[in-house]
C-alpha cells in the first residue's frame, strides 16, 4: 500500500509546478552549506520506507563531523552549528528530500522516515506507520513537531495512514507552511531535535 490512488501523481505535479521556487533555493542552500560546513554538502542515511524496506534519504548537512578523543562523534548538540540550527528552524535542510519524492522513495506527506534500528521497537499498531510512503512532512509535524512525545507522534502517523486522502495531504502541506513560518516545536525539551527512541516506558 502506498496511499490513495493518484497520490504519486499529486506528489509529482506539486513538485514539478513548484520547481521554479525550490530549485533556486536548493542551489543557494547547497552553496551556503559548502561554504559554512565544507564537503560533503548532503547527509545520506538509510531509512525505512514502505514495509520497512530501506532507502537512502538525503538532507542538507547541518552538523560538523567533530569527534572526541576516543574517535567517536560528539553529541548532536555539540556538532550542530548556529548555521545548522537556522537551516533546521526553517526546514531548509529537508529540501533534498524532494529528490527522494521524484525517485518515488518518499511522498510529500506521510510519516517521517526514522532510524532503521527503531523498527523492532514499535508496537504492532505503530508499525502501521510503514504501510505508506514516508513523507517530508506529516500529520505529526503539523500537530506539534518535536514537542510531542514519541507515542504521540506514532499515533498521529497511524491516524494519517487510516485517513490518507488528497484533501488531508493538501491540508497538511498548508499547515506545514504555517508551522515553518511560526517555527513551533523545532526541538524537544533538553534536545536539539528529539531524544533517541528506546522503546515504550513501562506504565
Amino acid at each position: 500500500m502506498v496511499g490513495y490512488p493518484g497520490k504519486r501523481l499529486l506528489d509529482l505535479g506539486l513538485v514539478i509546478v513548484a520547481a521554479p521556487l525550490w530549485l533556486p533555493a536548493f542551489a543557494i542552500v547547497g552553496l551556503l552549506v559548502r561554504l559554512k560546513l565544507g564537503a560533503p554538502v548532503l547527509f545520506r542515511q538509510m531509512r525505512p520506507g514502505v514495509g520497512g524496506r530501506p532507502f537512502e534519504m538525503v538532507k542538507f548537512r547541518s552538523m560538523t563531523d567533530v569527534r572526541g578523543e576516543d574517535g567517536a562523534l560528539l553529541s548532536d548538540s555539540d556538532r550542530l552549528t548556529p548555521f545548522g540550527r537556522k537551516l533546521r528552524a526553517a526546514s531548509l535542510d529537508e529540501l533534498p528530500g524532494l529528490i527522494c519524492v521524484l525517485k518515488g522513495d518518499m511522498s510529500l506527506v506521510g510519516p517521517r522516515p526514522l532510524l532503521m534500528r527503531y523498527l523492532p521497537l514499535y508496537s504492532a499498531r505503530h508499525r502501521r506507520r510503514n504501510d505508506v510512503l514516508p513523507g517530508i512532512t506529516g500529520l505529526a509535524q503539523v500537530s506539534g513537531r518535536n514537542a510531542l512525545s514519541w507515542p504521540e507522534k506514532f499515533e498521529l502517523d497511524v491516524e494519517y495512514v487510516e485517513r490518507c486522502s488528497p484533501l488531508l495531504d493538501l491540508k497538511v502541506l498548508f499547515k506545514t507552511i504555517r508551522s515553518v513560518l511560526a517555527r513551533h516545536g523545532i526541538s524537544a525539551e533538553g534536545d536539539v531535535t528529539m531524544p533517541v527512541f528506546k522503546g515504550y516506558e513501562e506504565p
